[in-house]
């Protein structure tokens, strides 16, 4: 009985991680340039080590363990925001953006905006880096232009050139978190086109997310019976053996 409960346990535990990747999903379902993620389960045999020295075999238990998360990388619809400082990315192309330690990390959020000092940011207050590095602006520049290959144009002319890059094995992003990743070795975009004043949406589809959500409960509700009734049978167990012996 304790074998069927370690079991039961073991599908709750994913399930239970299953629910926090789709509501995560959900969360984001506004998000811009986020990528859906899915869990992907596998089977995990006991015992691991062997003993056939044994005339009976061990007793071989399936468990389930949630292996890894991947990440769904089909592009986002564009939505159109009339916002300068909105960009949007047709094609593969991913932002470069400077994190704190100066090292870079990837985006599909284009949601930029100027800080206090006039310098080109994310929504989270991280630079976004160009061909030369972060670009600040001051008032003299006036309105700003980015043309389809990422060029930054003012009122006083050329300003730079938006730093895309391309992950070529994109499941080998390590997510970070405020939906940027890291990626070893990018190599420089290909065919790409920039869309100023637009945003790529989320990919989460949400009837999708919440129909997983209804079935991962009802899952759960099963398992969490079935440990009930395990546990009901060993009680159950225990009294009778308790009265037999007295």
């Amino acid at each position: 009985m304790e074998n069927a409960q370690l079991i039961n346990l073991s599908r709750q535990i994913s399930l239970r991680r299953q629910m926090d990747v789709t509501a995560n999903n959900i969360a984001n379902l506004n998000t811009s340039g986020f990528k859906a993620k899915r869990l992907i389960f596998e089977e995990f045999i006991m015992p691991v080590a062997e003993a056939t020295a044994f005339p009976r075999g061990d007793l071989k238990l399936s468990y389930v363990q949630d292996s890894r998360t991947i990440t769904n990388f089909l592009a986002g619809s564009i939505q159109l925001t009339g916002n300068e400082l909105d960009v949007a990315v047709d094609g593969d192309g991913w932002f470069a953006i400077q994190m704190e330690d100066g090292s870079e990390a990837y985006s599909r959020n284009g949601a930029f905006h100027l800080n206090n000092v006039g310098q080109l940011v994310t929504s989270e207050g991280r630079p976004v880096l160009t061909d030369g590095g972060p670009i600040s602006f001051t008032p003299e520049d006036g309105s700003i232009t980015i043309s389809d290959d990422g060029t930054i144009s003012t009122r006083l002319g050329a300003r730079g050139r938006l730093r895309l890059v391309e992950l070529d094995r994109p499941q080998n992003a390590v997510a970070i978190g405020n939906n940027l990743v890291t990626y070893e070795n990018p190599q420089p975009v290909g065919r790409v086109r920039v869309i100023q004043g637009g945003l790529e949406d989320s990919n989460v589809q949400g009837v999708v997310e919440i129909a997983d959500m209804i079935e991962i409960t009802r899952k759960y509700e099963s398992v969490t019976k079935m440990l009930k009734d395990t546990d009901d049978l060993a009680r159950q167990a225990i009294e009778r053996l308790g009265s037999s012996q007295a």
